[in-house]
């Protein structure tokens, strides 16, 4: 056995330089010191050293949950910015009715 640290680099691409922008903004607060994030254009890059292996998978395992989480929350306000803009664009029962 060694006494060299563990180490894992996450990569995960999300579509534009914003959304990875938005994601590592999400992440980040959670970051521990052992934990750097930084963006790569399209893409949010974590790198994790630990001690032990335990110790990294329980982190490894910590940031894939607020990575899901961050995704999940930009979607959503994805859709909803998309959806609301398309009724914005739909004439209203008011103007339908409207002599």
């Amino acid at each position: 056995m060694t006494d060299e640290p563990r180490t894992a680099t996450l990569r995960t691409d999300h579509a534009t330089p914003t959304r990875a922008e938005w994601v590592a903004a999400a992440v980040e607060p959670d970051n521990t010191d052992s934990m750097v994030t930084s963006i790569e254009g399209t893409a949010v890059r974590t790198e994790i050293e630990r001690e032990t292996t335990g110790g990294l998978g329980t982190t490894v395992d910590d940031y894939v949950v607020n990575l899901g989480v961050a995704q999940a929350v930009i979607e959503a306000v994805t859709e909803r910015e998309a959806n609301s803009s398309t009724a914005a664009d739909q004439p209203t029962d008011d103007t339908l009715h409207h002599e």
